[in-house]
């Protein structure tokens, strides 16, 4: 075990072992005290001094174990003091590194938010982005829904962060990603999915230590896009493992679970919305469709026929719409990054379309970064996502809907929902999937598919079965929900942790 420090290799043991000694001699000096203290002769109120003596020593015991346990648990070098340019808040933040490997010097590096208000009581939220080899960081909290979003040199408040519900925890996963590393270069080439889910939890049992108040608070996994596989393999493996984790749920937008049917839902989804022509939607489905494409070229064997399906489809749709949200202008200085693993455009309903060209700027700040106790190791920049991870991408092609079917088997309440703008993976194949396991599982329809609301507006759709697999779209969304319809992705979120149906017309 090492201590959560601006260097993650330093050891822990030299801050428990001076709080434990500090602890030992205030214990050792009121005992002493105690005992040299005057008493009567008489022997009645010299036992009764005897008994008072020793409960104050117990009750002393107790508070200082509480201290130590304080001191111990949270580390001061990963408390952040303020981050460069944010308002006053009342909230804790914590950021810094949980050594996985010693001996290879891995780390991964996260962010904690504790609640706005009654963190205490409120429940622990994991929060895991896709890619593969996109960071949590950077496009979870900054772009969609932490605290704060960059606006220039400053921070802005968020007015939908999750983190009015709950505390939520920000990991950049696997190593490689973000300011998570391996000083073992060689890690990078070899990454899959049971690897980062193994690592995920190594991360999980040791953070648990560095923050013992939370080890029974309910717990719940979340993500998007390609946490479709992150996020119910981690919970599967939690289980498997049988650690002493309170989980109690997950909960994955637009999320990739079957490569086939999430892949070839594209084509309709396009041409449904005016994206493509009746000719190419034929070519794209009945002469190459996009499983096939994306696996030729996975492989560097891109026949004639699927480049030119291809090629009609990309002229079609043009460089100037986001596949990510079809319904959203897009940032005109980075139109020509959007061919990238995960491209984050992504804002508040007055829509900053830069907000991913911001959050990159702002990381890669000196300052910014010293204040996150982060560390730029094996690369010169932060970006928000990987360019030297090399995820085995046959991973891709694992479905996780039957991982899904397992949690839902181990009473683990199971979340789906779609951004309804999204083009990369529609929510017409994710419906279609999640439908299917429910018919599979057995699970009769306890919510027929209904609208529900936020305010007195439309919100989305959602179907439940079983009150524990609930499906549900979200209106005007993207492929990453919190960002580009922020209010109703926190309507959707915080009943999703109540265990609350979603609200009906007022």
């Amino acid at each position: 075990q090492f201590a959560r420090s601006k260097n993650p290799t330093f050891p822990k043991t030299f801050y428990a072992d001076s709080k434990f000694i500090l602890y030992i001699f205030i214990v050792v000096i009121t005992i002493r005290k105690i005992q040299k203290s005057p008493v009567s002769c008489s022997k009645p109120l010299n036992l009764i001094m005897q008994q008072k003596s020793w409960i104050m020593i117990g009750t002393i015991y107790a508070t200082l174990s509480q201290v130590f346990l304080a001191l111990n648990s949270v580390a001061g070098d990963d408390k952040i003091v303020s981050l460069p340019g944010q308002p006053r808040v009342s909230f804790q933040q914590y950021a810094g590194y949980i050594t996985i490997d010693e001996k290879q010097q891995r780390a991964l590096f996260y962010y904690f938010v504790e609640a706005e208000t009654e963190p205490a009581s409120k429940p622990l939220v994991l929060w895991l982005n896709g890619g593969p080899g996109c960071s949590s960081v950077g496009a979870g909290a900054f772009c969609e829904h932490g605290p704060f979003k960059p606006s220039g040199d400053i921070l802005v408040r968020n007015d939908y962060s999750w983190n009015k519900e709950a505390n939520m925890l920000y990991l950049e996963s696997p190593a490689g990603v973000g300011f998570s590393y391996s000083a073992n270069k060689s890690f990078y080439d070899s990454l899959n999915d049971e690897l980062t889910a193994q690592e995920n939890l190594v991360f999980l049992e040791r953070w648990f230590k560095e923050f013992p108040e939370y080890t029974n608070r309910d717990f719940f996994i979340t993500g998007e896009s390609y946490a479709g596989h992150y996020v119910p393999q981690l919970a599967q493996l939690i289980i498997k493992s049988q650690v002493k984790f309170n989980l109690k749920g997950i909960a994955i937008g637009n999320p990739l679970l079957e490569f086939n049917t999430d892949l070839n839902s594209r084509a309709e989804f396009l041409w449904s919305h005016g994206l493509i022509s009746d000719s190419t939607y034929e070519s794209f489905t009945s002469v190459c469709n996009f499983s096939q494409i994306r696996r030729q070229a996975a492989n560097g064997s891109l026949t004639p026929v699927c480049a030119g399906v291809y090629g009609k489809v990309s002229r079609e749709i043009g460089k100037f719409i986001d596949t990510y949200d079809i319904s959203l202008d897009v940032c005109l200085p980075s139109v020509h990054s959007q061919s990238q693993v995960l491209n984050q455009l992504q804002d508040t309903p007055k829509i900053d379309v830069c907000v991913e060209d911001e959050t990159n700027t702002y990381l890669n700040r000196k300052d910014v970064q010293e204040a996150f106790h982060a560390r730029l190791i094996g690369v010169t920049r932060w970006s928000i996502c990987s360019e030297i991870v090399k995820y085995n991408m046959q991973n891709l092609e694992v479905p996780t809907v039957p991982v899904l079917g397992e949690l839902v088997k181990s009473g683990i309440r199971v979340l789906v929902y779609s951004g309804d703008q999204d083009s990369v993976v529609p929510l017409i194949g994710t419906r279609t999937l999640v439908d299917g396991l429910a018919k599979g599982l057995g699970l009769n329809t306890v919510v027929p598919y209904r609208s529900w609301f936020e305010g007195r507006q439309v919100a989305g759709w959602t179907q439940v079965y079983g009150d524990i697999l609930t499906f549900a779209t979200i209106r005007g969304a993207s492929h990453e929900a919190p960002f580009s319809q922020p209010k109703r992705s926190l309507v959707l979120f915080s009943g999703f942790l109540s265990g609350k149906p979603l609200p009906e017309a007022l």
